[in-house]
Parts: C-alpha cells; sequence; structure tokens
C-alpha cells in the first residue's frame, strides 16, 4: 500500500500546480488591465480549470489516506 500512498502524492502535488497556476494567471489577468467583460471571461476560464485542481487535489489526498488506513 505504499505505492498507493507515493501515487496519491504524486496526483496531490498536480492538483496544487494547478492551483497555483490558476493564482498566478488571475494575478495576470488583473493586472493586465482588461476591461471588464474580457477579464470575466478569462476567469470563468479559471474557475473550471480551478475546480479541476482542487479535485485532482482531493483525489490524490483520499488515494493517500486510502493507502495509509490499508497499509
Amino acid at each position: 500500500m505504499e505505492m498507493l500512498v507515493w501515487i496519491g502524492t504524486g496526483i496531490t502535488v498536480l492538483g496544487l500546480l494547478g492551483l497555483v497556476w490558476c493564482m498566478v494567471d488571475a494575478t495576470r489577468a488583473r493586472n493586465a488591465g482588461l476591461d471588464d467583460a474580457e477579464l470575466k471571461v478569462r476567469l470563468q476560464r479559471l474557475l473550471t480549470v480551478n475546480l479541476a485542481s482542487l479535485g485532482i487535489a482531493g483525489i490524490g489526498l483520499m488515494s493517500v489516506i486510502v493507502g495509509l488506513f490499508l497499509g
């Protein structure tokens, strides 16, 4: 079950990297001086990526917990 813990850790790190990327891209979008409509479209697209990254990180954490319980 140690392998499940390491796989879950890797998946969690990927999800966290996606969340960090969303934060960086949202900051760039706000500093780009876009008008309200363009900024809204860009942030809505980021919301999808943000939720997907959060889900991936959650699945990875669940894998880690299952691996710890079974191991």
